[in-house]
């Protein structure tokens, strides 16, 4: 991992916070309990006195927005989001075949676990390019949602790739099928993930593995 830049781990799903001369910036907001996780993280790093400029999406699932008002609210962090999700951050996505039932679930979590509808201060399409950090490319790889986008940093052949799968040293394995809006796109998204010039990938769901080894064990979850 790059010294300026930190994953934040909670029991669900993982995000990530960038560092450059301007700030911090958040690769999603995370899930129960990513608030704190993030201020702890933040203050065993030292740098819990560095101002969140941004917020940038990869998708607009419940355990990815569920604090993202807040904490753009706390801080004053503009929000980059893809537009295909934009009924996700608002808070009546529809879902269709099979993920209907993460529809249900997220229905009856949203109310339970307080989640504030929100409007992108940026919309992110493929290609876009997002002037921090190192650089970014936006990159995206629809199937989980229709908006769903990775994040590259052309300079270390590295990408943030959000719910492309979940890596696991006993088990990798695509999102079920009841998370994914079009199922029918996972694979051509995998494939169009490795076609870049990778030296490793970041998954949200993954354990402590290098992004080399991330990268391996996509590579032979597509085979």
């Amino acid at each position: 991992m790059p010294p300026d830049c930190l994953r934040i781990r909670t029991p669900w799903v993982g995000f990530h916070v960038l560092k450059d001369a301007d700030g911090l910036y958040l690769l999603d907001g995370g899930f129960i309990g990513g608030v704190g996780r993030l201020k702890a993280t933040l203050a065993r790093q030292h740098w819990q006195n560095e101002r969140i400029r941004g917020i940038i999406l990869t998708h607009g699932h419940l355990d990815h927005i569920l604090n993202v008002a807040a904490i753009a609210r706390e801080t004053g962090a503009w929000i980059a989001a893809p537009r295909q999700d934009a009924a996700h951050y608002a808070g009546r996505a529809e879902y269709r075949g099979w993920s209907r039932v993460a529809g249900l679930l997220e229905g009856v979590g949203k109310p339970l676990l307080g989640f504030e509808p929100f409007t992108p201060d940026r919309w992110i399409g493929d290609g876009d390019r997002l002037d921090l950090w190192k650089g970014l490319r936006a990159v995206h790889l629809p199937g989980h949602t229709d908006g769903h986008t990775g994040y590259l940093c052309e300079d270390l052949g590295l990408l943030f790739c959000g719910d492309l799968f979940a890596s696991y040293r006993r088990f990798s394995h695509a999102p079920p099928g009841i998370l994914n809006s079009s199922p029918e796109l996972m694979r051509l998204s995998m494939i169009r993930a490795q076609s870049l010039d990778l030296n490793g990938v970041l998954p949200n769901h993954g354990d402590e593995a290098s992004p080399a080894e991330h990268l391996g064990r996509l590579r032979n979850l597509s085979h």
